[in-house]
């Protein structure tokens, strides 16, 4: 591996042990453990799952590294020039489901991708982001968020969040729902016009900021009392969220097509989830105002007081 490529690597397993050292602690009822795998075309990974704890019931946070002759259909959809050519890919990637329906569901990913060809330089770029799925939302945490994610692009450039916003807001779309999936974050991706050594920090910059964002509305909802009407909503809503990781998700599209391994990619669902034939909210109930109202795409920061 180029010099590069080692740095990258570096970052982001340092970044998982932060990320699972700081999730496991809050936790404070369940460890995460850990599997290494190998892919037999090339390549492996780190996967940490933690399972029924105090406040996670289920959550990974996966490390992978996979190189290959040919980039998969997914990596070269939006950049068809590049087919054909070996590929190295690496990232972290993160999903944690609570289980109080009070405490919403949190991703994150970041990724480096290298588009390799003997007596060429490689063709390299960025992607990640982070985004929030609340059930019981408020408007406290959605405000947050997004000023967490703010501030982590705030030294890039003034356009960089509205830019990687929106794009967060168009991408986590159910278009066959009509609807968001959450209330958004940042998402970037094919990121190379800027030279290597700012988009690496931008991606670092981002990967910090996850657990920056999250903690904090975990602390704040964490005991907030709750019964089987709000699990159930949890579970109905969880469905839009395996709808669309199995449907339009890149992510778990590329693991799948590169042959990566199963388990891991597919830890991002939740253990338990229902689905009802064209159940609605009650009118004018909490369950009701979270698509009404937070699963809207607004400019959360213009409610700050």
């Amino acid at each position: 591996m180029s010099n590069r490529t080692e740095a990258v690597k570096a970052y982001l397993l340092d970044l998982q042990d932060r990320i699972c050292n700081a999730l496991q602690a809050e936790d404070g009822g369940a460890e995460f453990f850990e599997e290494s795998w190998e892919r037999p075309a090339g390549g492996g990974g780190r996967t940490r799952v933690i399972e029924n704890g105090s406040l996670i019931e289920k959550g990974g946070v996966n490390f992978s590294h996979v190189f290959g002759d040919s980039l998969p259909p997914s990596a070269s959809a939006h950049r068809p020039e590049l087919a054909g050519r070996g590929f190295q890919a690496m990232g972290v990637s993160l999903v944690i489901h609570p289980e109080n329906p009070y405490v919403p569901t949190s991703h994150a990913n970041v990724r480096f991708f290298s588009a390799e060809k003997e007596g060429e330089e490689p063709v390299w770029w960025f992607g990640g982001g982070f985004d929030l799925t609340p059930y019981y939302a408020n408007e406290e945490d959605c405000v947050y968020w997004h000023q967490v994610a703010f501030d982590a692009c705030k030294p890039f450039g003034d356009d960089v969040y509205p830019k990687f916003k929106a794009w967060c807001d168009r991408y986590f779309h159910l278009k066959h729902r009509g609807e968001p999936r959450g209330i958004g974050g940042l998402f970037f991706d094919d990121l190379n016009e800027w030279d290597f050594d700012t988009s690496f920090a931008f991606m670092r910059a981002i990967g910090d900021a996850y657990i920056k964002a999250y903690l904090p509305i975990v602390q704040r909802r964490k005991l907030t009392p709750y019964g089987e009407r709000e699990r159930e909503f949890q579970a109905y809503r969880r469905g839009r969220y395996v709808e669309f990781n199995l449907v339009f998700d890149r992510g778990t599209l590329f693991g799948l097509q590169s042959g990566g391994r199963t388990e891991s990619i597919l830890m991002s669902l939740p253990p338990h989830v229902r689905w009802g034939y064209d159940w609605k909210p009650e009118a004018g109930s909490e369950e009701a105002r979270l698509t009404e109202y937070f699963l809207q795409d607004r400019d959360w920061l213009k409610l700050q007081g």
